[in-house]
Formats: C-alpha cells, sequence, structure tokens
C-alpha cells in the first residue's frame, strides 16, 4: 500500500492530465478523443512545448523566468514577414536572418543577467514591453491591416503541414508506422537503461515495474499515432517538438553542462567556489532561451500562414506554468524534461477543452491561474514534507 502511494506521488501530474483530459472528453461529448482534436492538441500548443523547454533550462538557475519570449515572437514575426513578404527574400535566407536576430538579442540578454547582474526578471520585462510595441509598430508601418501575409509555400512546408500527408479518416500508414517504431524503442531504452543500473551497481526498478511503464507508454504512443493516423498524417510541428524534447533531456540528463544547470539552482555559490563558471551557464540559459523563441516564432508564423501584432500573447505565461505544474522547482535546482512535458501537455489540454466547451477567455484564464497556484503549492508542500523526514 505505501509502495503504491509512493508511485501515486511521484506520477501526480500524470494521474491529473489523464483525468483532466477524462472530464474534458465526458463533458465535450467525446470530442476531446476525436482524431482531428487530436492533431489541434499538438498543432495549437507546441508553441508551449517549445518555449516551456527554454523556460525550464532558465527555472534550473535558480527559479528564473524569461517574461520576454513571448512579445519576441510577435517582433520575430514581424520581422520575418518583411524579410519573406514585402522585401522577397528567399525562406531560407529570412531564416538565417530571424536566427542571428535572436542570437543577438539572447547574447546581449544573457550578457546583461550572466555579467552585468540585472535581475533576469527586470531584464526580460523590458523586453515583455519594448517588443511587442516595435513588433507591432513595424506590422503597422508596413501593411494597413497590421497583418502582413501570405507566407512563402517553402516556409510552410518546413513549419507546418504533415509528414507524408493523406485524406482525413483514411489511415496513414507512415504514421503507424512510426508509432510502431517509436514503440520499440521505448521498450529497449526502459531495458536497456534498468540493465545499466544494474551492471554499475545502481538501485534499479523492478522488471515488473518496467514492464508496467513500458506497457502504458506504448499504449498510449500507438493511440495517438493511430488518431494522427486518422487525422492525416504526423504534423510537421510534431517533429520539431520531438527532437528538441529528445535534445534537452539528452543534455539534461546525460551531459556535465545540464547537471551544472542543476548545481547552480541547488547551490550556485558552491558551484562557483567548485570551479564552475556560474556565469557561463547563466548567459547561455538565456541564449538557448532566444534560439527556441526563434524557433517557436517560425511555428507561429507557419500555423497562422501571417505575421501579426498578436502572435506570442501570453506565451511566456503558458510556458512558465508548463514547467511549474510539471514539477520545475520555482527556486531552481529541480525538475525535469518529461514532467515538462506532462505540464505543457496539461496546459494544452486545458487550452483545447475549454474552447471545445466554449468557456470565455476570461475564465481560461482564471482555471490556469488556479491550476498553476495549486502546483506550486503542492511543490512547496512537498518540499517541506521531505526535509522534515
Amino acid at each position: 500500500m505505501t509502495k503504491a502511494l509512493e508511485i501515486m506521488k511521484k506520477n501526480a501530474m500524470l494521474i491529473v492530465l489523464v483525468l483532466v483530459y477524462i472530464f474534458f472528453t465526458a463533458m465535450t461529448g467525446g470530442s476531446m478523443f476525436s482524431p482531428m482534436n487530436f492533431n489541434a492538441l499538438i498543432t495549437q500548443n507546441a508553441y508551449v512545448f517549445i518555449l516551456a523547454t527554454g523556460m525550464l533550462m532558465c527555472m534550473l538557475t535558480g527559479g528564473n523566468i524569461d517574461l520576454s519570449c513571448g512579445s519576441f515572437v510577435c517582433l520575430l514575426g514581424a520581422f520575418g514577414g518583411i524579410f519573406m513578404v514585402v522585401q522577397q527574400k528567399s525562406a531560407g535566407l529570412s531564416i538565417l536572418l530571424m536566427l542571428l536576430i535572436g542570437i543577438v538579442y539572447g547574447a546581449v540578454l544573457g550578457a546583461l543577467i550572466a555579467y552585468v547582474n540585472i535581475p533576469p526578471w527586470i531584464a526580460t520585462l523590458a523586453g515583455y514591453l519594448a517588443f511587442r510595441g516595435w513588433g507591432t509598430a513595424l506590422l503597422s508601418a508596413n501593411s494597413t491591416t497590421g497583418s502582413i501575409s501570405p507566407m512563402p509555400e517553402s516556409f510552410l512546408k518546413l513549419f507546418s503541414g504533415k509528414v507524408f500527408s493523406s485524406p482525413i479518416g483514411q489511415m496513414n500508414i507512415v504514421c503507424v508506422v512510426a508509432g510502431i517504431i517509436a514503440s520499440v524503442i521505448i521498450v529497449v531504452t526502459m531495458v536497456m537503461g534498468r540493465a545499466n543500473k544494474i551492471k554499475k551497481g545502481y538501485e534499479a526498478e523492478s522488471m515488473t515495474s518496467v514492464i508496467v511503464k513500458a506497457s502504458l507508454s506504448v499504449a498510449a504512443t500507438l493511440l495517438v499515432t493511430f488518431k494522427l493516423a486518422m487525422a492525416g498524417g504526423i504534423p510537421t510541428v510534431l517533429v520539431w517538438v520531438v527532437v528538441i524534447v529528445l535534445i534537452y533531456s539528452f543534455i539534461t540528463s546525460k551531459t556535465t553542462l545540464g547537471r551544472y544547470f542543476y548545481t547552480i539552482g541547488g547551490n550556485a555559490e558552491a558551484t562557483r567556489l567548485s570551479g564552475v563558471d556560474t556565469r557561463k551557464i547563466m548567459f547561455f540559459a538565456y541564449l538557448n532561451m532566444a534560439v527556441l523563441t526563434v524557433i517557436t516564432s517560425y511555428i507561429v508564423m507557419a500555423r497562422f500562414q501571417a505575421a501579426n501584432s498578436t502572435s506570442g500573447t501570453n506565451y511566456e505565461m503558458d510556458a512558465i506554468a508548463a514547467c511549474v505544474v510539471g514539477g520545475v522547482s520555482a527556486y531552481g535546482g529541480s525538475g525535469s524534461v518529461f514532467g515538462m512535458v506532462i505540464g505543457a501537455t496539461l496546459i494544452g489540454v486545458i487550452n483545447l477543452g475549454m474552447s471545445l466547451m466554449g468557456v470565455d477567455a476570461n475564465w481560461q484564464k482564471v482555471v490556469k491561474g488556479v491550476v498553476l497556484l495549486a502546483a506550486v503549492v503542492f511543490d512547496i508542500l512537498a518540499a517541506k514534507k521531505n526535509a522534515t523526514k
């Protein structure tokens, strides 16, 4: 019984995600479970996963955040629209120019925070205010409607649409095969991970536990791929999200750089005294956040097939919420990419579910605020309980 409760505590947010999804499925008459809404859950909320990945790296350093990323998406979209539509530059060159702008901003922001010691929330609040105004001014100056469109087809193919698309309602074989391959990789990874732990003398989960986790993961993977197969195929944005999540999962769990993020969040002074250049790590965190914001701007522009002044509105809040709900400590030093994915998915389910129910946008914000507060309270209470043991 005690072991079962321990497992439930460790997977509390995953259980909440399943329950919330079931709730919205019931409240929408099963609409949430349709193939098209599985597809919508991914395409409409891809920005949350990508921005939350960058926000995770910032928060690990001590609960630091980036308030400017949503407004920066708007500004980058304005530049991208001007490059591709107004100035008729090629999609490839425009993508590179937007990336260059992002790198320059990330380097300046990282330097201000890491070397000038400006508090992150103040430095990024300046961007939050300035970039929205700058982006809107650029769009207004280059379009009578405040929106620049349409985006070039070559750009749209890279960041929207389907991978080997098929008619909706017709089984997409490529998608099914991809699901099967992913399922095999999941099983092999879990079994080999346990075997490696045993070989190195580390504590490992029981084989029964591994089998249960692998079975649930495979079932979820096959369900998602089946639904996507019936919705026309794998969305291109899903490929971007999966690649980014896997890369950062590897960085945070398998590399020395990843460990530095956790140690800085745990005790920055002790980390510095041990010989780690904590300023470089902080600099990299915000440079990395800017690069991921650039990728988000590509996806958002491709989704709407335009650059407009409302792009990126409240994106920073969704990214922060996804991290906190996913178990990333508000004080830094703890959290995982997997937890962030659970949190981002939960935020996406809430967004989609309430939209399908026709809930007013203002009440949607209220619900997300309550969920965020509950997650922080849970995190603090759990930390206090562990400290008293």
